[in-house]
Order: structure tokens, then sequence, then C-alpha cells
């Protein structure tokens, strides 16, 4: 009994919460005559107010996007409202309402992730419902609202507020702060990007004063959780928040706070969770925390938080979430970090921390998360690191510590995610690494590891992720990479392996993404490639891959996407990549594919982009292509195919870019390419195609871009053209036209911005300017028999490239002209005309945005005139301009390019050009009369790479501050009087490839033993006609080392030497035979020496016969002694040979062939021999120079000799007996002459 009594008390307690909760529960149960009519009605209404559909951040509705957003809104989402009938109880059986049992108000209104689309109207039903305490209204899509409206502030009853994720915008209402019952009230993470039809971007949020924040915190005093992350505060926060004792939780994340966070928020009473990251400008300090802190979540990412983080951050027992992720925090993390005994979320990336990381950190036995990555903690990782038993996410990448990856990390059995991804750790990756069977992501791109990868990565069964890119590892990759069977992403771009892939890749049968982007692997792609039947991404692009593409890659029938482009693939395609039958997106661009392009291609009915540009392909364009109707973009340019285009290929209804320029397509051009439904973008540019222009029933076309150039087209342009509605940019240059083609008809298309005519026959009326004319942006007229400057410019204000090159504009250039574009106008080239000055005289050219500024090759007069200070590169060179260069000059420090070459400038050189631009490539004042000295400042950092101060007055000596151009290529400073000894230290410039110093008066020798003999890159070296002298060591080209390698020589793609910008291209002058030869561009296998007319002595090195690369040798006219050394044997790619005028004697045993020109000394001891086979009929004299040529691109501009100089009394002993020359183009005469010298 007393037993009975004594439960008893327990037993009522247990029964009046019972019918406590009863009553509370029958709303949805017993309530359901009690649901009042107004109530129903009201609700019934709200629901016609908005409609149900789903559209979040994957769709484009109304134009709205949330691209950043990566928020599951679909998860649990569903229409609550469509159980809403108006013959059903709103209190028993409509989703997401609550009702009092009592007398049947509705009370709350869940219709959170509801599909709610349209506006929170200030008329809604909503807000009849005067007695709701709870509201939640979030994940829904009301951004079409024009702000929250005021009458909110009416629901007076309201606990509960839930407006996050909504996609609200505008202000938040001050009314919102009389809702003074509030417990919880969430506004955030409301935003969205919205784009007009203009397509113009806008970003929407919500926005807070500071007065209504001021507001909300003094009435709400019951408020436990305020939730407002990525509302626009731009605003301190008030010191009242300090105040709000029941405060557990804050969130003001990114709503871009201002000034000082009050530190006694972190004290406040039941405060468990604070989220202030992503404010940029809020400072703060912590405070001593004390031992009875109940928080739990501290997040300060992204802020300005700074100071010490002090042991009293050990107090916090509770803590299970700690993020200080880029913060300002100085001095070491304390010791005391390990006391935090319930943390299992660790973020310092970016932090600053100082010191080492604590040994402390092995203590954090609940951590599951912990992210290091790009910290600046000294000295190695600490092994306790090993003791974090539940850790299952470690990222160090990019961390600064040193030492080697402790072993110990092998003991973390429930790691899962590894990121040592651009670490600095040194040594092997630790074999313990195969202890970690749960690890499924393991990133070790551009990690400094060394070594091989070990055979241990294959004991990671549990991998799906791994990322060896950019890596360090040497060696192979290794067969166990075979094992990873469920590996679904192996990323291997930029890795370091050496050697083939392995077959063992087959294996990985889960792969789904490879990624072998400018990996070093050499030879063929291995067939077992085809065993990959889950891949659907493979990239190849950059990779030094050869040979052909193996036929298995067909059988990958889960692939999507292949890209293989810029890579050395050749051969034909194989027919079965036809056979991928999902593949979306296929780039096969730069590689050298021969053959047809399989007409297999037309079974991808998924493609989307064919890339096919710069190959080999012949033949006429697959017709079958045109059955893949999904296709976007066809490019095949760059090409050898043939024939017409088909007219087939409108069948490709939603293609939206064909380009099949430089091509060899012959034939009328299909007019029904001009009306394609979706074509923007057409490309034929450089090809044979023929007929006239005809534009017919185009006004309903697509096109924005037109690119006819380079073709023969017959007839005029049609005014037709103008019905164009939406073309933006045509190109037309070079089009072969018969007529004129008359300017005025292209103003009719009334949206083009881009125009190209040049190379054409152009007509240009003089009428009234007309303001309705389209505002071109980009212009080129060059080559168009222009005589004067078209009255049309006079009207484009809106101009940023400007190419009147290659006419014939003479006189001066209009005063009117310089207001065209002067604002805007970023490229102007005049070249190549007749203009002989400015008819307004200007200090500083107008064009104040000018970038490119091209005046050569004309006939201006007067001074040079000074450039805009944006301007990067101007030429004013071959002109007539006279007077010293302005001081002015120096203030363009922007520039990259100075060239006024072959003018009449005179006066000393601005000191200044040493030194007034850090940008600055180019310098060539050449063929002027500039006196004193070079400019004795070149400054640390200096980028020069071509200097030429040639064919001027200049006096004194080399400056050595040069040495600080240390990407110098060219320095010429021929043909002047400078008067210095031989500048040994340029030997230290690592990248100087051209040194001339011809006709000067340099003396002394060129060898000095106690220097380094560099020139390691040099490919060309005139020091002739000066007064250098000594002997040259045998060794002394033994660090030549570019002419000691014989260049590959592809002819169809020769390459220049030419600045980094491409708009400038290296010259230079050489001297064969006394004359004196202009290369306008110099090739990249030109390689000479040039020692002649000097005082040398002493024996000829045997070492020049190492410098197999050297096409032109020249030692005439000094006072070299002995035999010619046998060793000039090695040199079979030299084409001109003079050793005249020495003192050379002696017996010569020497058999070569000779492509070019020889001049060889003869005295008493030699003779020549002809061959037995050889016909004996011409005879030369070898007192003179012997020219023969071999392969000479056209556009070196070579002179020849018209004929042998002859004498009778020596004979040379030849094939073809040959007196003139005559070479059009490439010409090869090779082996013409093969001489034979035997004693």
């Amino acid at each position: 009994m007393w037993k009975m009594n004594q439960y008893l008390p327990l037993f009522l307690i247990a029964s009046c919460l019972f019918l406590i909760s009863h009553s509370q529960t029958t709303s949805n149960t017993s309530s359901q005559h009690r649901c009042l009519p107004d109530q129903s009605s009201a609700l019934l209404q709200l629901r016609k107010e908005f409609v149900e559909k789903r559209t979040y951040p994957d769709d484009d509705y109304y134009g709205v996007s949330y691209p950043f957003d990566d928020y599951d809104y679909y998860n649990g989402s569903y229409p609550k409202m469509k159980s809403w009938k108006a013959d059903s109880d709103c209190c028993s059986s409509w989703d997401g309402v609550t009702c009092d049992a009592h007398n049947g108000h509705v009370i709350g209104l869940d219709l959170s992730n509801s599909w709610l689309c349209g506006p929170l109207n200030s008329n809604s039903t909503l807000f009849r419902l005067r007695h709701l305490q709870k509201l939640d209204l979030a994940l829904n899509n009301f951004s079409s609202s024009t702000t929250i409206p005021s009458e909110f502030g009416q629901l007076m009853r309201l606990t509960h507020l839930n407006l996050s994720r909504s996609f609200l915008h505008g202000r938040i209402p001050s009314e919102i702060s009389w809702l003074s019952n509030l417990v919880s009230l969430d506004l955030s993470f409301n935003y969205f990007y919205y784009s007009d039809a203009a397509d113009y971007d806008y970003y929407k949020i919500l926005k807070l004063r500071r007065n209504d924040l001021e507001a909300l915190v003094q009435n709400m005093t019951y408020l436990r959780e305020l939730h407002l992350d990525e509302v626009n505060i731009s605003s301190s926060l008030p010191q009242s928040l300090t105040n709000m004792s029941s405060l557990t939780s804050l969130s003001l994340s990114w709503c871009s706070l201002l000034g000082e966070f009050p530190s006694d928020i972190f004290l406040l009473p039941k405060i468990q969770a604070i989220d202030v990251s992503g404010n940029n400008n809020l400072n703060g300090f912590l405070p001593n925390f004390r031992s009875d802190s109940s928080l739990k979540q501290l997040r300060l990412s992204s802020t300005n938080f700074s100071g010490e983080l002090l042991d009293a951050i050990g107090n916090l027992k509770s803590l299970n979430f700690l993020d200080l992720s880029e913060t300002y925090f100085s001095r070491e993390l304390p010791n005391s970090i390990g006391n935090l005994e319930s943390l299992s979320h660790l973020d310092l990336s970016e932090a600053i921390f100082l010191g080492v990381l604590p040994n402390s950190i092995g203590n954090l036995k609940s951590l599951s998360h912990l992210d290091l990555s790009r910290t600046n903690f000294l000295g190695e990782l600490p092994k306790s690191i090993g003791n974090l038993k539940s850790l299952s996410h470690l990222d160090l990448s990019g961390a600064n510590f040193s030492g080697e990856l402790p072993n110990a990390i092998g003991n973390l059995k429930s790691l899962s995610y590894l990121d040592l991804s651009g670490a600095n750790f040194s040594g092997e990756l630790p074999n313990a690494i195969g202890n970690l069977k749960s690890l499924s992501h393991l990133d070790l791109s551009g990690a400094n590891f060394s070594g091989e990868l070990l055979n241990a990565i294959g004991n990671l069964k549990s991998l799906s992720h791994l990322d060896l890119s950019g890596a360090n590892f040497s060696g192979e990759l290794p067969n166990a990479i075979g094992n990873l069977k469920f590996l679904s992403y192996l990323g291997l771009s930029g890795a370091n392996f050496s050697g083939e892939l392995p077959n063992a890749i087959g294996n990985l049968k889960s792969l789904s993404y490879l990624d072998l982007f400018g990996a070093n692997f050499l030879g063929e792609l291995p067939s077992s490639i085809g065993k990959l039947e889950s891949l659907n991404y493979l990239v190849l692009d950059s990779s030094k891959f050869s040979g052909e593409i193996p036929p298995s890659i067909g059988n990958l029938s889960q692939l999507t996407f292949l890209s293989l482009q810029m890579s050395n693939f050749h051969g034909q395609l194989p027919s079965t990549l036809g056979n991928l039958a999902k593949l979306t997106f296929l780039d096969l661009r730069n590689n050298l594919f021969s053959g047809k392009v399989p007409s297999s291609l037309g079974n991808l009915t998924q493609l989307e982009e064919l890339l096919l540009s710069n190959n080999n392909f012949e033949g006429r364009f697959p017709v079958s292509l045109t059955n893949i109707t999904k296709l976007t973009r066809i490019d095949i340019s760059g090409n050898q195919l043939n024939g017409s285009i088909p007219s087939e290929i409108s069948r490709l209804t939603n293609l939206s870019s064909l380009d099949l320029s430089q091509n060899s397509l012959t034939g009328a051009i299909p007019s029904v390419l001009y009306t394609m439904p979706s074509l923007s973008e057409l490309y034929l540019d450089q090809n044979q195609l023929t007929g006239p222009l005809q534009f017919q029933n185009i006004s309903s076309s697509q096109l924005n871009y037109l690119g006819l150039s380079g073709n023969k087209l017959d007839g005029p342009v049609p005014r037709s053209i103008s019905n164009f509605t939406k073309l933006h940019e045509l190109h037309l240059s070079s089009i072969n036209l018969k007529y004129k083609m008359e300017l005025n008809i292209f103003f009719q298309i009334k949206e083009l911005q881009f125009l190209d005519l040049s190379g054409n026959n152009l007509s240009v009326s003089k009428e009234n300017i007309n303001s309705t004319r389209p505002k071109f942006s980009y212009l080129w007229l060059s080559s168009c028999n222009l005589h004067e400057f078209p009255d049309f410019l006079k009207a484009q204000n809106k101009l940023s490239t400007l190419d009147l090159s290659n006419n014939k504009i003479e006189g001066k250039i209009p005063k009117w002209f310089c207001n065209v574009g002067k604002g805007t106008l970023k490229y102007l080239n005049l070249s190549f005309n007749l203009l002989s000055g400015f008819e307004q005289p200007l200090k500083v050219l107008p064009w104040k945005s000018i970038y490119y500024l091209d005046l050569r090759s004309n006939m201006l007069q007067g001074s040079l005139p000074n450039p805009p200070l944006s301007t990067s590169f101007f030429f004013a060179s071959n002109n007539n301009l006279t007077g010293k260069i302005p001081q002015m000059i120096c203030n363009v420090n922007s520039l990259q390019v100075l060239d006024i070459s072959n003018n009449r400038l005179n006066g000393h050189i601005p000191q200044c050009l040493g030194h007034f631009s850090s940008f600055l490539s180019v310098l060539n004042i050449r063929n002027n009369c500039f006196q004193g000295s070079m400019p004795k400042t070149f400054i640390k950092g200096c980028t020069l790479m071509t200097l030429d101060f040639s064919h001027n007055k200049i006096q004194g000596k080399i400056p050595r501050s040069l040495v600080q151009c240390r990407m110098l290529e060219v320095l010429n400073l021929g043909n002047n009087n400078m008067n210095d000894a031989f500048p040994f230290w340029l030997e230290s410039l690592p990248e100087l490839r051209i040194l001339v110093l011809r006709e000067n008066r340099f003396h002394g020798p060129i060898w000095n033993p106690h220097a380094k003999n560099g020139f390691s890159n040099l490919h060309v070296i005139d020091l002739s006609h000066n007064n250098f002298s000594g002997r040259l060591p045998s060794e002394y080209f033994r660090t030549w080392n570019a002419m000691q390698i014989v260049p590959a020589k592809d002819k169809t793609q020769p390459e220049y030497m030419e600045s980094q910008s491409s708009y400038y291209e290296d010259s230079l002058t050489v001297v064969n035979k006394g004359i004196e030869i202009l290369l306008v561009k110099i090739l990249t296998i030109f390689i000479a020496i040039d020692l002649s007319d000097n005082r040398f002595d002493g024996e000829i090195p045997n070492g020049v016969g190492n410098l197999k690369g050297l096409i032109v040798l020249n030692l005439s006219t000094n006072c070299f002694i002995g035999h010619v050394p046998s060793s000039l044997g090695n040199l079979t790619e030299l084409e001109s040979l003079d050793l005249s005028q020495n003192k050379l004697s002696g017996v010569i045993i020497w058999i070569i062939t000779i492509n070019h020109f020889m001049a060889l000394p003869i005295h008493g001891l030699v003779s020549l021999m002809a061959p037995s086979k050889v016909d004996p009929s011409c005879d030369a004299s070898l007192s003179s120079p012997i020219w023969i040529s071999s392969t000479i691109p056209a556009d070196w501009m070579w002179q020849f000799p018209s004929e042998f100089e002859a004498s009778s009394h020596h004979d040379i002993y030849c094939k073809k007996p040959q007196s003139v020359f005559e070479l059009e183009e490439d010409a090869s005469i090779d082996g013409l002459f093969d001489f034979a010298y035997v004693t």
C-alpha cells in the first residue's frame, strides 16, 4: 500500500501531461468540426494566390537564376495545398495547418517547401489569420514580390516566423519589429540573380536598415533565434544585442557587417551558436570564455577577427564546431585547443597562426573534420595526428608543413577524405597510406612528394576519387592502379609520370572520369582503354601520346565527353568512333589526323559539338553528319576539305555555329545557310568558294556572325545584305570581287558593329553624315584603294579598332580625324600610306584609350609625336621624322614595343629609355642619327627582349646595367662609333640569341679564361669590322649549346623570332660576299658566326666543328694561320663559308658537301681535283666567293649575284654548268655542287 502511494504522485503527473498533450494534438484528430468558416475561406483564397510549381535553382523562371546556392530545394518538397479541399475540415485533414483545439482558430501554418510560386501581396488573405503563432513559408519562390509586405506586423501573436530561402528581396519593413512575441525569426538566404531582356545581370537581396535592426532587437525581448544570413545590413551591430539574455542562436553570415563585433555576445548566458562568417570588414576579438559557457558552434570564417587566441578557448567544453578559417588571429594556436573534448569540426584553413601545430591536436578524440589547408604552421605535422581515430575528413592542401608526411597518418582508419594537394611535404609518400582502407577521396595533385608512387596505392580498395594532377612523382604509374575497382574519378593531368600508360588502366570498371590533360605518358594510348565500360568523360588534351587512336575506343558505350585536342595523334580516325552512341561532345582539334572524316560519325545521334579543326582531313564534307540533328556546333576549319558544301546541312535545325574556314571548298554558297533557324555564326573564310553573293528571304535569319573573307566570289554585294536584321559581325575581306564594293550598302545593317572589308576595291560616296548609321566598334578597311579619310568616320564615336593601313591616303591627317574614337579607340593602324603629318600640330596624340598605334611606312615629317599614356605598342618607323625623342615619352610607362627605326631623328638618347617602363620588351631606334652614349641605367626586373640601336652614331661603352635584362634575346649595336672591350658579362644572359657589334671600335680579346663562357642560347653573333684580337682557344665554343644542335626544319610551318605580343618580329642585316642582306624575319633555325675583318690570330679552333647547326661561318680577313681544321667537315648544315684573306697554309685533306656558298684561300700547296664521275666544265676563282643557293624562304629577301666570277688558273668541277641563278618562292638546288678537296 505504501509502495502504491509512493508512485501515486508520479501517476498523477503523467496523467496531467497526457491530458495536456492530448488536448494539443486534437487539432488534427477530434477537432474536425472546430474549423471556423472564415479561417477555411481565408486559406482557400490563399491557395488561389499562388501557382504550385516546383521552380528552384535548376530552373530559369522569369529570368531568375541562383548559381551559387547548392541547397537541395527538392528534398522532401511537395505541394501541401493540394490537400486543401472545400468539403473537408481545415483543422483535421489539410497539410500544414494547425488549429487551436478549443476555438478552431488557425494558429500554425507550415507551408515550407510547398512549391508556392508567386508574389506575397499586402492584400493577401494570409494576414486575416490573426491568431497565427507559427508561420513557416521557407523554401518557396516569392521572387516576383516587390518586397516583404508590412502587413506581417499585424500578426502580433507570432512566436515563430520563417521566410528563409524564398528569394525575397528589397527592404525588410520596420513593422517586422512589432512582432514582440517572436521567439524565432529566420529571414536568411534570400537572394537571387536576375537577368533582364537586355542580358544585364542584377543581384537582389534583402536589406535591413540600422535603425530597423535596433528596433527589432529592442522589441523582441523573448528572441532565442535570430537568423539574418545574406541580409544586407551594411552597418555595425547595435550594442543592445548584448542584452538579449534569451538568445541561443545568432546567425549573421554574409551581411556586410562593419565595425567591431560586441564581444559580450560571446558571453550571453544561453548562447549556443554564433555565425558571423563572410563579413570581411567585421573586426573583433575573442573574450576570456568562462568554463560554464554553453557555446556549441562558433563560425568566424572570412572576417577580420584578430588578436591572440587565448588559452580560455579551451574552456568551451561543449563546443563541437569551430571555424576560424581566413581570420587574422596572430601568434601560436594555444595548447588548450586540445581540451575541446566535444569538438567534431575544426577549420583553420587560410588562418595566419604562427609557430607549430601543437601536439595537443591529437587529444581531440571526437574530431571528424579537420581542415588545415593553406595554413602557415611551421615544422612538421605532429605525429599525434594519428591519434584522431574518429577523423573522417582531413584537408592539408597547400599547407606549409615541412618534412615528411608522418607514418602515423596510416592510423586514421576512419578517414574517408584526404587532400594533400599542393602541400609542401618532402620525401616519399609513406607506405602507411595503404592502411587507409576506408579512404574514398585522395587528392595528391600538385603535391611535392618525390620518388615513385608506391604500389600501396592499390590497397585503397574503397577509393572512388584519386587526383594525381601535376604531382611530382617520378617513374611509371604503377600497375597496382588497376586494383581500384571502385574508382570513379582519376585525374592525371600534367602528372610527371614517365613511360607508357599501363594496360592495367583497363581494369577500372567503375571509372567515369579520366583526365590526362598535358600528361607526359609516351607511346600509344593503350587499347585497354576500351574496357572502361563506365567511362563518360575522357580528356587527353595536350598530352604526349602518339600514334593512332585505338579502335577499342569505340567500346566506351557510356562516353559522353571526349577531347583530344592539341596532342600528337595521327592517322585516320577509327570508324568505331561511330559506336559512341551517348557522346555529346567530341573535340579532336589541332592534331595530325588525316584521311576522310569517317561517315560513321553520323551515328552519333546525341552529339551536340563536333570540333575537328586544324588537322589534315580531306575529301568532301561528310553528308552523314547532317543526320545528327542535335548538333549545335561544327568546326572543321583548317583542314583540306574540298568539293561543295552540301545543302543537306539545312537538316541541322539546332545548329548555332558552323566553321568550315581555311579549307579548299569550291562551288557556290548554299543559300539555305543564311536562313537556318538556329544558325548564328557562319565561318566560310579562306576557301575557294565562287559564284555571286545571293541573299534571299533572309529577314528571319538568326546570323550575327558571317565570315566570307578570302574566297573568289563574283558580282557586286547585293543591297539585300541589309536584310540581315541581327548581323553583328561581317567579314568580307579579299573576296576577289570584280566590281567596286559600295561602302554605303553596309550602313543599312542596323546591328552591325564589326566590319572587315580589307583587300577590296572600295567605293565611298560623300553623302551627308547620317546619325542613324550603325556605330561600328571594329572596322577594317586595309588595302581598299582609299585616297582619303572616309567622311562617315566623323560620326563614329564608339570605335575600338580602326585599320586603314596599306591604302593611298596622302597629305596631312585632318583635324576632324583626331576626334574619331577619341575616348574609345584602342587599336589604330595608319601604316603604309602617304601621310605627311597632322593638319593640327599636336604635342600628344589625342586617343586617350589607345593600346596599339601604328604610323610606320608613311612620309611623316617633323618631330616624333608623343603617344598617349595608355599606349602599349607604338610604331613610327620608316618615315622622315626629325628632331629629338621628346622627353614626354618617358611618361608612357605602359609601353611594350617602341619602334622608331629608319627615320632621321637625332640628338642624345633619353636616359629614361633604360628604365621608364617595366613592361618594355622591344626598343628599336635603328638607322637614325642619334649621338652620345647609351642609357646608363637598366633596372632590375627589366623585361627587354629586343634592343636595337644599330646604324646610328652612338659612342662610349655598353652599360654594365644591361645585365639586369635577363630576358634579352636580341642585342644589336652594329654600325656605331662605340669604343669598348668585349662585354664578357653578356655571357650570363640566359636568353640571348642574337648579338651584333659589327662596325664599331670594339677591341681586345673576346675570350677571357676567367669567364664562364656562356652564350648557351646564342644563334647569331656578328663581331665583324672591329679591332678584336687574340687567339680563340679550342674550348671557346664549348658552351654555345644552341649552335651545336641541328634544328628540325618543318618548312610547312616556319618559326620566326618575335616578341611575346606577336605584334613585332625581329629583323637582321647579314653580309655575304660584301652584300648587305636584310632578313625582315629571322628564322629560329638561322645560325651564323661572323668574326670577319678583325685581327684574330692563331689557328682556327677545332671546336668550331662542334657547332653542327651553323648555316653561315665567316672568319675572313683575319690573321688565322695553320691548317683549316678537318672538324669543319661536321658542319653538314653549312650554306655559307668564308675563310679568305687569312694566312692559312699547308695541306688540306677535306671532303665536304657545302650547300650554299664557299670562299677558300688558295696558296701554292693547294690544288683541287675532280671526282672521276664529274664533268669538269666550269671555272671559278677561289679567291672570290662561290655562291650556291639551297632552300631559302622567299620572305628572307635575299639578293643573289648574277653569275659566277671565273678565272683560268684554278678549276672547280661541277655536275651542272650554271652561270645565272633565278630563285622564285622557296628555291631548292641542294646538292648542286659536291666538292672534293684532295691533296
